[in-house]
């Protein structure tokens, strides 16, 4: 079957206004797939879709949600009622904070599980029947090496994205054998434009023309999404993260968290000098 016919006729992104999701629906619109486009920035996603439809000619669909309102999924459902959806990717949940856990109010915290958590579940339960049922399909979901093991400044974040890499590989095992493609994608640090503010805010002083040294490109995490959806349950985006996994994997818990600790400091909390 060609693409469309294994994953169209629409396709909904979750993050979609920029980095990753920006460009996977771009890629997935080449293919010939409309899609609906979802993130909390209207006017980030107007230009996207134009963007899309200019060099697609694809039927684009814009959402601005919050994906940590209670009433998310709900938008979501509203906004799609009427078209037939083949591929779903969630690729929203970035932590634009790296703080203490204790640092923020709770309501920051609970915000990041339903947003990272509850709302991915939901969306896969509610696009998946149909999926099952005509025995085709496709599931993404992004999460993280900081799921893995635990570090500071990621409390929420890598708790959530644990969660994502169980529950996403646990959702292939039973949708896989109805026909439907389910893939945990983990991705380490990759060169998005919220990683960039990130690092500013801490300190960096990185060249805005230079791709960051042992950075992951968003065009690697595309290709990598779009090769090995077919081939789930989970796939890890990179050499360096593929390594790195392996050797903390190899030792006791207790040890891969301090190491952790360490590299979380010097990734991190060391700029320019000024943090």
């Amino acid at each position: 079957m060609t693409f469309v016919e294994s994953y169209g006729p629409w396709a909904v992104i979750a993050g979609a206004s920029e980095g990753v999701g920006a460009v996977f629906a771009a890629a997935v619109a080449k293919e010939g797939v409309n899609v609906v486009l979802l993130a909390r920035r209207q006017g980030a996603l107007d230009e996207v879709a134009a963007s899309i439809r200019d060099e697609s000619g694809v039927e684009t669909r814009t959402v601005a949600v919050d994906l940590a309102a209670p009433t998310a999924m709900q938008t979501v459902a509203d906004a799609t009622r009427d078209v037939d959806v083949g591929l779903l990717m969630y690729c929203a949940g970035a932590d634009p904070n790296y703080r203490p856990f204790l640092d923020n109010p709770v309501e920051v915290a609970t915000a990041m599980v339903r947003r990272n958590c509850t709302v991915p579940v939901q969306m896969c339960h509610h696009f998946a029947g149909p999926m099952a049922e005509r025995g085709r399909g496709g599931i993404i979901v992004l999460s993280s090496g900081g799921g893995f093991v635990g570090a500071p400044n990621m409390v929420i974040y890598g708790g959530s994205k644990a969660f994502d890499i169980v529950f996403t590989e646990a959702l292939w095992a039973e949708l896989h054998p109805r026909g439907v493609d389910v893939l945990s994608l983990v991705l380490g640090e990759t060169d998005t434009p919220a990683l960039r503010r990130l690092r500013a805010e801490r300190g960096f002083a990185d060249d805005a023309d230079a791709p960051l040294p042992g950075v992951a490109t968003v065009d690697e995490v595309v290709k990598d999404a779009l090769e090995h959806l077919a081939h789930g349950p989970s796939w890890m985006v990179g050499e360096q993260l593929r390594a790195g996994l392996q050797m903390l994997g190899g030792m006791p818990r207790n040890d891969a968290v301090d190491i952790m600790m360490k590299a979380a400091s010097a990734t991190m909390d060391q700029g320019d000098g000024t943090s």
